[in-house]
């Protein structure tokens, strides 16, 4: 957070544009100009849980009571 990595990945893109960008989910509260699908897919708790439960992720972490 706050390291640059936007960054780095803005610039890599530009050299690479066949290159996405993995969204991220969680389930804390979006941020003052957050978009759905595009800085994160905010789920609840209950539907982050649902999708553990179904194998639905490569990873995950639980950081500050979310997702």
């Amino acid at each position: 957070s706050g390291a640059g990595k936007g960054t780095i990945c803005a610039n890599i893109r530009k050299e690479m544009p066949n290159l996405v960008y993995s969204v991220s989910m969680t389930t804390r509260a979006p941020r003052v100009g957050e978009v759905e699908g595009v800085n994160y897919f905010f789920r609840s708790k209950q539907e982050f849980e649902t999708l553990l439960s179904e194998d639905a992720f490569l990873e995950y972490a639980k950081v500050y009571d979310n997702y």
